[in-house]
Formats: C-alpha cells, structure tokens, sequence
C-alpha cells in the first residue's frame, strides 16, 4: 500500500476512531436541542468539529482528493450581540494533476467573524470578515494569496425543520504576483429534519464560483444528502455521513465527481 494511500486517509481514521461517550449522562440540554445548536452556525456554543471531505473521480485520471477541515468555534458575548469566531484549518491530500506534482500537509487558512444578535427573532443571522491566509504547505495546497470579504449567514428553525445559507465572497489583495487573482463565492444552503432522540436528516451541499474562470470553469454545484446523530455524554458528540454528487463542476479545472461527507463534532453547551 503506497504512502500516498496511508496519507490520504491520515484525516478518515481520526474520525474513524471511536469516541468512548459515557452512557446514561445527565444533560443540561436535550438531544433535539443539541441537534438545533449543532446546525446553526452562529449558536452561542462552543464546538469542536472535524470534517472530512473525500472527493472521488477528481481530476483527469479520476483520482481521490482527501480534505479534512479542523473546524473551532468560539462565540464571545459582546452585551445585546454575540461575536462567533469560525475558523477552518484544512489538512489536504492533493493528487498529482498533470503539471503540478501532489502533495499532503496543511491548506489555507479561514477564518470567518460573525456579529449577531444575542436574542434573535424568527430569523436568526449573522454578518461579518472573512479572511484567508497562505498557510499551506505547498503551493499543490493553497492560493498563495492573502484574501478577504464579507459573510452571511440566515435560518429559521420552525418545528422540526432548520432552513439556512451561508454564504460569502472573497478577493484576493496580495500574494504572489505569479499566482491567479482570487475572487470566489461560497454559498452553502441548509435544510435539517430533525427526528427523535437527536437523530435527523441534512443536506448542506458546498456550492462554489470561481469568478476568475470562464463560464464553462465557474461553478462548482453538488447535490445530496445524509444523516446524523447527537450522542449524549460530557462533552456530547455529533456525528454525520452524508453524500454529494457534483451535478455541475469546471470543464477544464480539476473537480470531484462526487464527495463522501464525514463530521464528528465536540459540543460544549454553556448550560
């Protein structure tokens, strides 16, 4: 088995490792309560999540990409408005493309502010920077660009159901000058079910436009969904597995076929 095999799967077996979750642990939130917090990206709750991206059919030789996002949020109380504090650092197994040889070690970093109200209505939103920096190891793995814009994020949570997007745009404004220029939306729109005893349904599906690129290269649009489960214990656990298939993805830019989603999430509710 070659090395670039065991790298690859390097982010996988962390979360393929088995988290041991005291049983019969006295919350002080319930399942369905904790399944809500774990979907609204700007809930006043600490979490820890680690998700894995596996991309199959990527690039001309149909290879495997392997992405695992190191995923920390902090919210901070700021008096009537919260400040949450998202920051995704990506670990990455990028197979060698024609040109560029492959690689595996550390990405580029985001990170996301979000302002919102501490005591939000119906609709619950957040606003604020977004900034990404070249941190990655090796230039198979980043921009290396220094980038920036705005986010927003919506939802409602009405019965059962969470509706939400997030969504943001950001612009490159220096970096190497030999490097392409980034100006690139993401926009990710949410729907959960969610059942009893903190199981339910999600589709959240990464959508991406690299405005940079010609129309035939723009857009990247995955379809799909999945399932997850809220574990009790201290500190409660969130898992999911979930699938997407890229219905629209660039002709002439390296893109997966389809994605096989995994997320282990630690919660550290404030109550």
């Amino acid at each position: 088995m070659s090395r670039n095999w065991l790298e690859m799967n390097l982010g996988a077996a962390v979360l393929a490792i088995v988290l041991i979750v005291p049983a019969g642990e006295v919350l002080a939130q319930s399942q369905e309560e904790l399944a809500k917090a774990a979907q609204n990206p700007v809930a006043s709750m600490i979490s820890l999540p680690f998700q894995n991206n596996t991309g199959f059919g990527y690039g001309p030789d149909n290879d495997v990409q392997n992405v695992l996002n190191i995923q920390p949020v902090w919210p901070f109380s700021l008096g009537t408005w919260n400040l949450i504090s998202r920051t995704i650092v990506p670990v990455v197994y990028q197979p060698d493309l024609p040109g560029l040889d492959g690689a595996f070690g550390l990405g580029d970093i985001n990170e996301s502010l979000y302002f919102s109200p501490a005591q939000p209505g119906k609709v619950i939103w957040g606003v604020g920077p977004t900034f990404t920096l070249p941190t990655a190891t090796s230039e198979a793995l980043g921009t290396e660009k220094w980038s920036g814009g705005l986010g927003l994020v919506a939802l409602t949570m009405p019965g059962k159901w969470v509706f939400g997007m997030l969504v943001s745009n950001q612009w490159s404004f220096a970096g190497d000058d030999q490097r392409a220029d980034v100006n690139s939306m993401t926009l990710q729109y949410f729907v959960n079910y969610n059942f009893s005893r903190g199981f339910y349904f999600t589709s959240a599906p990464i959508n991406t436009a690299n405005w940079e690129a010609s129309s035939e290269d723009c857009w990247t649009v995955p379809v799909g969904g999945g399932f997850g489960q809220i574990f009790p214990g201290k500190p409660p656990v969130n898992v999911q597995v979930s699938a997407y298939y890229n219905v629209v993805k660039p002709d002439h830019a390296p893109a997966a076929d389809w994605t096989l989603r995994l997320q282990v999430q630690l919660m550290f509710p404030t109550r």
